[in-house]
């Protein structure tokens, strides 16, 4: 060959690696903040808009159903009102079960669906929450305050302290929305959820016992020793009719479950049973007058709205660290469930929901709440799957329920005097029981031993010890987690994948070759000195 065939090899260019000039302290202090707590940019919007329209920015961020307001049509509305008075169907009794488990009166539960909706459909970005109360931070209320105040000795003070506590978790809440701390819910793993809603599940369950049969006196401690011991030593107590009642009731209820699951279409079915079950039950008592043979009743429901609870907010020193406790405890839990919820459906519907503002939501309407005779409230899952499946467009839905719980409490309470208590704790237990979820936990004994170990710790902890116990060991194993994470980061011995430029995980895939002479590491986190030294030992 001439030498007009050869090709010279290309150039190799060196690049050197240019330092990044120096910045001044507030500077990087300023980007640093910004990247921490401002991910999002929130104020890019209001650059370089005129005063007027900064303003109506700024409350159409505030008030979201201003912005989505004005597209709003009759069509919308026609699905809205579906969702709303299928959710009112099971927000009513749903509501008065959950306030007596609270050991709240059980006209709370109506008072508490009502107000905080509509507060939540002006500030709310999610199209598919329906507010409410629920079943775990119910028991956390009476958990907590029960074990200060008695509520059959006290009913008064321990009524206040509940909407004291509700303060501080709109409070809680609110701070945590709007100083951009969220992240702070995120220690609340998806592992420490199932497990410690499971738990409390369990605990609710085995409390509702007392209703079944029928009891007087029940233990107020919430671990399974204390409760089946109180179960069993009053065996001579126990009401056959209120048993048979009440597990006539339960069959009922998971009968429409599965039949609502075998059939989707017809969610409703299972979605109006709990209001069916409180009608039937409460026709059966006053036909038969069961409540003159140990079954026992709600009683007297007083009419109207709301009264203003704000005078009674009870910031007493001697009952304040435990209003602001409880408050704390269920205001982390119930907003960890009601942001997971509502990015859940969000995602379903392939729309963004801001976590930041869903907590300043939540919070306004649990400090409204607690001053317009509420308690606390959230978007429980349940209610919210009812909302979604019924095809609600926007959270109008939540008005509607709002209304029909206003015309209930307005006209319709002293229909509910003959409920039979036994009827509330099936529709709790029935609730209770979809919430336990072994699958996922089986499910992460396949992925992930340290997840199991941190699902079984709360499970344990709040069944066998207490509420606030089990809380505590599975947010400690899950910042543990965190920490082992950054100070013992895994590392993997890179190869290259044969006929390509690719570097892989030897253990992974076999036909990746060592370079000779060069031992090539991916290290699972960044170097800095919490595992410096142990790099340095491996």
């Amino acid at each position: 060959m001439g030498t007009g065939d050869h090709v010279d090899p290309p150039a190799v260019t060196n690049h050197r690696v240019e330092i990044p000039p120096p910045q001044a302290f507030i500077t990087s202090f300023k980007n640093t903040l910004k990247e921490t707590f401002f991910p999002d940019d929130p104020l890019r919007q209001f650059k370089n808009q005129p005063p007027r329209r900064k303003l109506v920015l700024g409350l159409q961020y505030v008030f979201p159903i201003l912005e989505w307001g004005r597209h709003y049509t009759f069509q919308f509305f026609k699905a809205d009102l579906i969702s709303g008075i299928t959710i009112a169907s099971l927000a009513i009794p749903q509501g008065i079960s959950y306030a007596k488990l609270a050991n709240l009166p059980p006209i709370l539960g109506l008072y508490s669906s009502f107000v905080p909706p509509l507060v939540y459909a002006v500030m709310g970005s999610s199209r598919d929450l329906a507010v409410g109360t629920v079943a775990v931070g119910s028991l956390l209320t009476a958990s907590m305050l029960g074990s200060v105040v008695n509520f059959q000795e006290n009913p008064k003070l321990y009524l206040h302290l509940a909407f004291t506590a509700t303060f501080f978790a709109g409070l809680l809440e609110a701070a945590l929305g709007i100083f951009r701390l969220g992240f702070i819910v995120d220690f609340l793993s998806h592992a420490t959820i199932v497990g410690f809603m499971g738990g409390a599940a369990t605990v609710v369950i085995l409390q509702q016992l007392k209703g079944v049969l029928g009891l007087d006196h029940f233990t107020h401690s919430t671990d399974v020793i204390s409760v089946l011991h109180s179960v069993f030593s009053q065996t001579h107590k126990w009401r056959w009719e209120s048993a048979v009642l009440g597990f006539v009731f339960l069959f009922y209820l998971l009968s429409s479950r599965f039949f609502s699951k075998k059939k989707p279409k017809l969610f409703w079915v299972s979605a109006i049973s709990p209001l069916v079950s409180v009608i039937l039950g409460s026709l059966f008592v006053y036909l038969t007058h069961a409540e003159k043979h140990g079954v026992q009743v709600i009683g007297h429901l007083k009419k109207g709205i709301n009264p203003a609870s704000i005078m009674d907010l009870n910031f007493d020193s001697k009952y304040l660290m435990t209003a602001i406790k409880t408050g704390i405890v269920t205001g982390v839990i119930s907003l960890a469930e009601g942001v997971a919820v509502g990015r859940s459906f969000a995602m379903m519907k392939s729309y963004q929901i801001d976590g930041n503002k869903e907590m300043i939501a939540f919070g306004t309407m649990n400090i409204i709440g607690s001053c317009t005779s509420c308690y606390l409230t959230t978007g429980p899952f349940s209610r919210s799957a009812v909302n979604f499946n019924a095809g609600c467009k926007t959270a109008v839905s939540n008005i509607v329920m709002a209304v029909a719980v206003m015309a209930t409490l307005l006209f319709l309470t002293p229909l509910f005097h003959y409920t039979p208590l036994v009827v509330l704790s099936s529709i709790i237990i029935a609730a209770m029981l979809g919430i336990i979820n072994y699958e996922e936990a089986i499910h992460l004994w396949h992925v992930d031993k340290f997840d199991f170990v941190v699902c079984m710790s709360a499970f344990i902890g709040v069944v066998f010890a207490n509420i606030e116990i089990g809380l505590v060991l599975a947010i400690g194993l899950s910042i543990m987690r965190v920490l082992l994470f950054v100070a013992r980061p895994k590392t993997f011995v890179l190869g290259n994948l044969p006929n390509s430029k690719v570097y892989r995980n030897v253990d992974h895939y076999q036909n990746a070759n060592s370079v000779p002479g060069i031992l090539i590491l991916e290290i699972d986190a960044p170097i800095y000195f919490a595992n410096s030294n142990y790099l340095r030992e491996r």
